[in-house]
């Protein structure tokens, strides 16, 4: 049977990521979840003390170029999980410390162009779904479906704030509201690739949808292309 590439675009929290897990699942397709690339780059980052008041571009490139990023499927958990250096990092990149700096390094140009390249290796063969920020107009401009998710600041930042909770962080409700407003601006200011939605993509607002409704009309669009 024919595959082809599904690209999910959006801001942040808007749950691509769980509804890409759950359309790949459908599908059997393969998952890759850009964002914990970029996130994985920033926790090398934090990691290597390469971000002070500014970001030491240059010693950043140089140890990811030495490090490997791999994505490894958890039997267990039924999800691929992301692998910096042989090192499963899966919950220290979604912690607050790695967020509050992940717009910052995405938009290094050569940070982007080291990883889009990754990326368009991992899609080659086609029979993916991959969320990000610029799958749609940058990564896989030719991608057969392409989606852009989006909802209100407010439901983003309850869903993140109500995550985090879960994961033992002490965060306060403003504080995660401001990351997501202090990331959107970021994400559609940045000069190498913003976020912005592609012509032909198909746009979601997932504020008040239940994500099961999500997943079953995209994965029915999926099948149209596929047929089609």
């Amino acid at each position: 049977m024919k595959k082809i590439i599904i690209a999910i675009d959006g801001h942040s929290s808007t749950g691509k990521s769980t509804t890409a897990k759950r359309v790949a699942h459908a599908l059997q397709y393969v998952y890759i979840d850009t964002g914990a690339m970029y996130r994985a780059v920033t926790f090398l980052a934090l990691q290597k003390g390469f971000i002070t008041t500014s970001i030491d571009k240059q010693g950043l490139l140089s140890a990811l170029k030495e490090s490997t990023l791999s994505f490894v499927h958890n039997s267990a958990l039924g999800r691929s999980e992301i692998y910096l250096n042989g090192q499963n990092i899966e919950k220290e990149i979604r912690g607050l410390a790695v967020a509050n700096q992940v717009s910052q390094v995405a938009k290094i140009p050569e940070v982007r162009t080291y990883l889009v390249a990754l990326q368009r290796q991992m899609g080659a063969q086609k029979g993916v779904v991959m969320d990000g920020r610029d799958i749609g107009t940058v990564v896989f401009p030719q991608a057969e479906l392409k989606l852009f998710m989006t909802a209100s600041e407010q439901v983003r930042a309850q869903r993140r704030f109500e995550e985090l909770q879960q994961k033992g962080e002490i965060v306060t409700f403003d504080q995660v509201l401001k990351n997501i407003q202090e990331r959107d601006y970021q994400d559609t200011h940045r000069e190498e690739s913003p976020l912005q939605k592609a012509s032909d993509a198909i746009e979601i607002d997932n504020s008040h949808i239940p994500l099961e409704e999500v997943v079953s009309q995209i994965v029915q669009l999926a099948e149209e292309k596929i047929k089609a």
